[in-house]
């Protein structure tokens, strides 16, 4: 199962030095030119959660292995990218495939960095994205738009429900709205497969400098607002601190950050929120080799969650015994919460948790 967000914003934003620090690689070259990304470029980075530490003392167990999220770092856009400007066309392919979308705004003045746009205006630059994104999908849905009525007219049932379902997209993308907000109650499969690109979730990051990490700036407090109105949300980070941290061995980071006033990274911020962004949760599995994460999307049901680890788990599922999160470090493990209740035998209608600690009994 992969989930992936899409790195995007104009050039010279910082993304690709986001990136960078995201996968502790140099893989995305990060330079002040416009367009040096011209492959996207993915990494997948653990996604940071503290309960497996506390689960693999309890289990005794000789790893810890924590989920992953993939991230892809796409070229930056310019105005004019839905008629092919810079590369657009391009771009734009990449956006399409991807599950979330990261927007980068630049929040931090700086003579020595270029702005496409002349001057720093993180609301106007997400602007400009979000109107290139609108009509490109605008240009999709009306491209497809004649074949359906055609076959509508032809008395084809399928093409009338795709026409219902595309009406109010359309109508949104027309009066200068993003997909995402005109998404028929029940067509949400439907419309992922249309491949909108504002039909998907947007978190804001906003890029500062280094003075303003812990705080922020007012250009930052105007994202939020943006974000806000939008139903949206906003991280703060420094890319040029993360770089520096992304460089510094593990057991270092605390301390440095601390020293900048930052009780955590900005870039497990950005990790978190992603995830939250996609609508995803955790699961475990303990024993003395390892303790796991595993990644699903919330309202799963436990078959389908045992499928993560091996489709054979779901096809001759059981049952599954399951002890929630909290009950289970309480406790001190599994013997202690089935000892005084805390530990659940589950069927194929339970719908997991976040944080459930599973074992699946199955026969195939």
């Amino acid at each position: 199962m992969g989930f992936n967000c899409g790195i995007v914003g104009l050039p010279n934003v910082g993304k690709s030095t986001l990136f960078n620090a995201l996968t502790e690689t140099a893989a995305a070259q990060a330079a002040n030119y416009p367009f040096c990304t011209i492959e996207p470029n993915v990494g997948r980075v653990a996604v940071p959660d503290a309960r497996l530490q506390k689960l693999a003392e309890i289990g005794k167990s000789q790893k810890i292995l924590p989920t992953s999220l993939e991230f892809v770092d796409i070229a930056g856009l310019v105005r004019g990218a839905s008629r092919g400007e810079g590369l657009g066309n391009q771009f734009l392919a990449n956006i399409r495939e991807v599950d979330a979308i990261i927007h980068v705004l630049r929040c931090f003045e700086d003579d020595d960095v270029t702005h496409v746009e002349g001057g720093v205006d993180p609301v106007r630059d997400a602007e400009i994205i979000e109107t290139e994104l609108m009509l490109a999908d605008l240009d999709s849905l009306e491209k497809r738009e004649p074949a359906l009525q055609k076959r509508a007219r032809g008395n084809d049932r399928e093409a009338a429900a795709q026409l219902a379902v595309i009406g109010p997209l359309l109508a949104a993308l027309r009066d200068g709205k993003p997909a995402r907000t005109a998404v028929p109650a029940g067509e949400e499969e439907t419309v992922r497969r249309l491949q909108l690109m504002t039909s998907k979730p947007v978190l804001y990051v906003c890029n500062v400098e280094e003075s303003a990490a812990a705080t922020g700036n007012r250009h930052s407090d105007a994202v939020k607002a943006l974000a806000a109105s939008q139903g949206a949300a906003a991280v703060i980070v420094s890319a040029a601190i993360e770089a520096e941290v992304s460089q510094l061995p593990q057991e270092d980071r605390a301390e440095f950050l601390e020293g900048l006033g930052l009780h955590d990274s900005g870039l497990d911020r950005v990790i978190a929120a992603g995830y939250r962004l996609l609508g995803l949760q955790t699961y475990f599995t303990v024993g003395p080799k390892e303790t796991r994460a595993w990644t699903i999307t919330a309202g799963t049901k436990a078959p389908q969650a045992a499928a993560v680890i091996h489709n054979d788990f779901e096809r001759g599922f059981i049952a599954c015994e399951t002890v929630a999160y909290n009950d289970y470090v309480a406790c001190g493990g599994e013997v202690g919460a089935k000892e005084v209740g805390k530990l659940r035998i589950e069927g194929k209608e339970y719908v997991v948790q976040d944080g459930d600690v599973l074992q699946f009994r199955f026969n195939v």
